[in-house]
């Protein structure tokens, strides 16, 4: 959690916070179709709970801002590209909303989903 402290109060930055702007950030990337659970006992408490970060695990202490994000891209898209637009995508809005650097994005694809074809 950041704390600056300014002279007319002070601000705190909760990882919760973080991890919700690189939500947004990675279901705007094209390619990415969802994002999913770390594992299977995650992915039953986060369906349980409505979470605005599911998929996203934030690791953060002091200036280092680690992200983790695990995504599921649209069949026939290409991965590596889809993977690296997610990267520059969220760490770009991170940046850009909190003013603070992004040490790494990490992007872990969980799957595959082929869309209906009408």
């Amino acid at each position: 959690m950041s704390n600056e402290i300014t002279p007319i109060g002070s601000i705190h930055i909760s990882a919760q916070a973080i991890a919700t702007i690189a939500f947004h950030a990675a279901r705007a990337s094209y390619g990415v179709v969802g994002l999913t659970s770390k594992n299977f006992v995650n992915g039953l408490t986060k369906a349980l709970v409505k979470d605005p970060t599911h998929g996203v695990e934030v690791t953060y202490g002091g200036s280092d801002i680690i992200i983790d994000l695990y995504i599921v891209v649209e069949y026939g898209t290409n991965v590596k590209t889809v993977a690296d637009s997610v990267i520059s995508t969220v760490r770009y809005q991170v940046e850009r909303v909190l003013g603070m650097p992004v040490k790494h994005v990490n992007v872990h694809v969980q799957g595959l989903r082929v869309s209906d074809i009408d």
